[in-house]
Order: structure tokens, then C-alpha cells, then sequence
């Protein structure tokens, strides 16, 4: 069994009105599993569990919202895979590419930079959520 960093994406959506702007969360969750097919199942599958909204009482600015699971968006094998993580363990990584040094810094700082997010899945696309959900029900 391995450890794998899973990034789901979630949103939120108001339920009712215009909405100008979506909230997105990227939550970084752990799995273990023995494949990385395994790993992406059970990341959609949590990333599922994490949709909703709460009973009716989740609201954004004061209306009413939901939270909604828009994909995994990718699935990181953990350095030392076979061992449990521990303090100072690199469960992920984020490949950025930005317009300067200056912009580095920024970023660095928690300043707003404009940013390219570079890492997903290089050598191949990742399995459409759609065609894991059909796998998992299988």
C-alpha cells in the first residue's frame, strides 16, 4: 500500500441569484492505496463526501450555498510511498510558473501574483470524474 497526496477541487455555488465570482478550494486529503487508480477512485469519492450544504445552514455572504466537488485535479505519489508520512514527509508539490522573480517573492509573501499552474498530469490526461464515477459503481 502506498500514500498518495489527493488535490480536490471544490466550489461554492449560491443557491439562487447571480453569482459573479466562485470560491475555490484546493483541499490537499491523504489515501492509501495500492494503485494509482485506486487513489484517484477514492479521491473522487471523498472529494464527493465533502460536497453539500450542511443541513441548509451553509450560506456564503449571507446566501444561501452549497459546496460542489468539481474534480480531482491531480494525485501525488508521497516520497517514501510504502511508509507511513511523518514530520518533515513531502506529501505534494505545486509546479508554478511565474512572469518574474519579483512575482516569486510575491507569492512568497501572500500577495496576490498572477500565476500559471504547471503540473497536471504531463504524460497523460487525467480519467474525466464521469468515467471514474462509472468505475467505481462497477
Amino acid at each position: 500500500m502506498n500514500w498518495y497526496a489527493a488535490h480536490l477541487i471544490l466550489y461554492v455555488r449560491l443557491k439562487k441569484g447571480r453569482q459573479r465570482h466562485y470560491p475555490v478550494w484546493e483541499n490537499i486529503v491523504l489515501i492509501r492505496a495500492a494503485t494509482d487508480e485506486q487513489a484517484m477512485a477514492k479521491a473522487v469519492r471523498r472529494g464527493h463526501e465533502d460536497e453539500g450544504d450542511c443541513d441548509g445552514s451553509f450560506t456564503w455572504d449571507g446566501r444561501p450555498a452549497e459546496w460542489v466537488f468539481a474534480g480531482v485535479r491531480k494525485v501525488v505519489l508521497c516520497v517514501d510511498p510504502d511508509k507511513r508520512p511523518g514530520d518533515g514527509t513531502e506529501v505534494s508539490y505545486t509546479e508554478m510558473v511565474l512572469p518574474s522573480e519579483k512575482a516569486v517573492h510575491q507569492l512568497a509573501a501572500g500577495e496576490p501574483v498572477n500565476v500559471r499552474i504547471d503540473d497536471a498530469y504531463p504524460d497523460e490526461l487525467p480519467v474525466p470524474v464521469g468515467e471514474l464515477r462509472r468505475r467505481i459503481a462497477e
